[in-house]
């Protein structure tokens, strides 16, 4: 067998550019190869960056007010459409809300739907194994927070992980563009403090405020609350549930992420719509949904079977013992991470 010729340097290094404005570009993993992988970490490291420029830019209330709004907007995004939509399927959309769920979600510059997907119904086959991609357990607190979006080998659209999605070429083109529409974001949020500046300049903001505030500064804190359900709901909180992970529920990233960080509970069962199953569990998400079927645009939503929910692993640990008392069961030893509390 011929092994491939390698690739001229020049041919590999601006296939990691023609990457940061089409995910299809050099598709060939011989054409993309690792030796320029840390260029696909410039737009991401960029976009930190340009948080500075609130250094020159200022601030003023309505920047500070339309960049929390704008977080607020694409967190229910990302939680309700990329994750309890696209990677779950907890409830249905038709094929238009389904178009605008995806454009929309590629306004949160967390790549495309289909990418998005496909990256989280792998962690979930593979949930803190070895697999996993983003395990805290196997890889660490920063690989899961945030390495592993810049690892180039995760670069890639494993399509073949969602065939219901892939048969959209609407979702494609999104997935595949999905950068270009987040600079159209940008540019947007850039007109806007443009048109404020000139049609009520007593708000006090500018073009490059609303960039700077509306758009980088608002991307970049919903992309470290998002990423804490990787990096923090692994290992902070506590677990309802025996699952096979180490997945656990913590009300203060569930406040973050709109009801995300009832991890333990979703993880327990996953086709739920719904991650806060009690009435203290605030899952926001849940609510704008439900919001959102009165209207006809949700439908089907899933609910959590009353047998699940109520199978807790104080339960489950109490049959285990009344199974051990009457001779139908050998003990079981106790994992030092498995503690729970009712």
């Amino acid at each position: 067998m011929l092994t491939p010729r390698p690739q001229p340097w020049w041919k590999t290094g601006f296939a990691w550019v023609f990457r940061w404005f089409d995910s299809e570009a050099g598709r060939d993993a011989q054409a993309v190869n690792a030796r320029w992988g840390w260029l696909n970490s410039l737009p991401y490291l960029a976009m930190h960056a340009m948080c500075l420029g609130i250094i020159w830019v200022g601030i003023s209330p309505i920047a500070v007010i339309v960049a929390v709004a704008f977080f607020a907007l694409r967190m229910f995004v990302v939680t309700a459409f990329y994750h309890r939509y696209f990677s779950h399927r907890s409830y249905k959309l038709n094929r238009f809300w389904q178009f605008v769920a995806g454009l929309l979600g590629t306004t949160c510059v967390q790549r495309g739907p289909l990418w998005w997907a496909a990256h989280h119904r792998h962690h979930h086959r593979y949930s803190d194994e070895p697999e996993d991609t983003h395990s805290p357990v196997q890889r660490g607190f920063w690989y899961s927070h945030v390495g592993w979006i810049l690892d180039p080998k995760n670069n890639y659209t494993h399509v073949e992980r969602v065939p219901d999605l892939a048969k959209f070429p609407e979702l494609r083109f999104l997935d595949r563009f999905c950068v270009l529409i987040a600079v159209a974001t940008g540019a947007g949020m850039y007109y806007l403090g443009k048109g404020l500046a000139a049609a009520y300049p007593e708000l006090g903001t500018s073009a490059g405020q609303m960039l700077i505030w509306g758009f980088f500064v608002s991307t970049v804190f919903l992309h470290h609350a998002t990423f804490t359900i990787n990096s923090l709901s692994h290992v902070w909180g506590k677990r309802k549930y025996e699952t096979t992970d180490d997945s656990r529920n913590n009300w203060m990233l569930a406040i973050l992420t709109f009801g995300e960080g009832w991890h333990n509970n979703h993880h327990h069962y996953q086709a739920s719509t719904r991650q806060g199953w009690r009435w203290y569990e605030v899952d926001l998400t849940f609510y704008i949904l439900k919001l959102l079927s009165f209207v006809g645009i949700v439908k089907g939503m899933k609910r959590v079977p009353d047998r699940v929910r109520e199978r807790t692993a104080k339960v489950v640990r109490a049959e285990r013992i009344r199974a051990e008392r009457a001779g139908q069961l050998r003990p079981e030893p106790v994992a030092a991470g498995d503690s729970v509390t009712p």
